[in-house]
């Protein structure tokens, strides 16, 4: 019934799905056969993408890291740094060639957050928000200020080094995923912020994979 009051079924062509929870992928392949009666794409192994995956074993990589290299590669250029703030923190590297070349998997910053928070009894919770200046006079705005410049200095030092071993100083990174925003700004190697990366990296996929 939510899903119907946001997407008009009956027009549907198909669903292409990517997750890292199987139960999740089984709840959309019931719903789109059963509710939709559209065709379902999941995006995993043996699903032509057009990107070459360089991993030891292609199967460990999680589907939304090749959606983002999909649509990396064809809306930022090659090559390419994505940065996804999601669960984890993930840098995923697109070479000069279009390939998936790895990339680096850091904590993400609600779940560390919530690790300080459930460690640290006497630190309250604070809104994911910048503060005014790094050096804090209250407790709320010295987490905040943690929170922010901290990642965005790890994002920076990160970057650094996969354009070092890239060999393309002047790669253009990427950044997507719900707390992209408000770290971005106080990064100096993030060039762009694309919210609808994963997006678009299925809706590619999906076009690739139709007859």
């Amino acid at each position: 019934m939510t899903l119907r009051a946001l997407v008009d079924l009956e027009s549907l062509d198909g669903i292409v799905v990517c997750s890292s929870v199987p139960q999740l992928v089984r709840e959309y392949e019931a719903f789109a056969d059963r509710w939709a009666g559209a065709d379902l794409l999941v995006l995993g192994p043996g699903v032509p993408t057009g990107v070459p995956i360089r991993y030891d074993d292609p199967r460990e990589v999680g589907p939304d890291r090749i959606a983002n290299a999909v649509a990396a590669r064809e809306r930022h250029g090659m090559p390419c740094v994505v940065v996804d703030f999601g669960t984890s923190t993930n840098f995923d590297v697109v070479s000069a060639a279009g390939e998936f070349a790895g990339g680096v998997l850091a904590p993400g910053i609600e779940i560390s957050m919530d690790a300080l928070f459930a460690r640290a009894a006497r630190l309250p919770k604070v809104p994911f928000a910048a503060p005014e200046r790094v050096i804090s006079q209250t407790t709320v705005a010295a987490l905040q200020s943690g929170l922010v410049y901290g990642f965005a200095g790890q994002v920076d030092a990160i970057v650094d080094r996969i354009r070092e071993e890239l060999g393309a100083l002047d790669a253009p990174v990427v950044a997507t995923g719900g707390l992209a925003e408000l770290i971005a700004p106080h990064s100096r190697t993030i060039s762009a912020v694309d919210q609808e990366l994963t997006l678009q990296g299925l809706r590619l996929v999906w076009a690739r994979n139709r007859p």
